[in-house]
């Protein structure tokens, strides 16, 4: 009875580890406290969804956010998007999880804009500074794909413009074949009625592939340039979803 009993508990302890090990965190909403700023940020977004009058929205991590920074794409921001009703919910450091988090937390609600423009994932890619991945591409994959279908669901009038992940690194960075990858499977969603997928990220890259700091200082986020750069390359695909 007794080797039952400890076969049995072991048998247990070893497929919870097996599948605490198999956990896709990229699937799992959660939510943040790092930046301190990142729930007053979310119950910000929660307050101007609630107050409507959003026609486009976008949504996503730092690139996102840095729409409205002054070295940013602000003044490409004022000329395109301010216009057509546009509001952007973009926090750093975000990662898939956090923005779903916050699409079953108040950000999508009392809204009903024509097109949202989804830009997330860059942090999921690559390693921890420990060296492990933080997802795997599979996993990346898995957790857009969950993101835009928790979008449908929610906004079931509105269009999704996924972007693929922008280029980021050096040419030679790995984070540079894994965006590859995840981009080739995320053009799989676009359904050529609600849900369109653009990669625009040759359009950032010189012919050599290399990634100019004129366009991404950091080798990450664009500034008035790359801005300028996104919004040219979308513009028409962006216009006509919004009619």
């Amino acid at each position: 009875m007794k080797q039952r009993l400890f076969t049995f508990a072991f048998a247990l302890s070893l497929f919870l580890a097996v599948t605490a090990l198999a956990e896709n965190t990229a699937v799992i909403p959660a939510p943040r406290t790092f930046p301190t700023n990142w729930m007053s940020s979310h119950e910000a977004f929660v307050k101007q969804a609630k107050q409507g009058g959003i026609d486009l929205l976008f949504l996503g991590d730092s690139i996102t956010a840095g729409w409205l920074w002054d070295k940013g794409g602000l003044n490409v921001w004022n000329k395109y998007y301010a216009p057509r009703h546009a509001a952007e919910f973009g926090i750093g450091y975000d990662r898939i999880q956090n923005v779903l988090w916050r699409t079953r937390h108040g950000e999508l609600d009392g809204i009903k804009p024509k097109v949202v423009v989804l830009l997330i994932g860059t942090n999921n890619a690559g390693n921890e500074d420990n060296g492990k991945p933080r997802n795997t591409t599979p996993e990346i994959i898995e957790g857009v794909t969950t993101l835009v279908k928790e979008l449908r669901a929610r906004l079931p009038d509105s269009k999704v413009l996924l972007l693929g992940i922008f280029p980021r690194g050096e040419t030679n960075d790995p984070v540079r074949v894994q965006v590859k990858e995840v981009n080739a499977q995320l053009a799989k969603l676009d359904d050529g009625k609600m849900v369109k997928f653009m990669d625009i990220g040759s359009k950032f890259l010189g012919p050599d592939g290399t990634l100019s700091r004129d366009i991404m200082p950091d080798l990450l986020h664009p500034n008035e340039k790359g801005y300028q750069i996104w919004a040219d390359a979308m513009e028409g695909t962006l216009a006509g979803m919004l009619k």
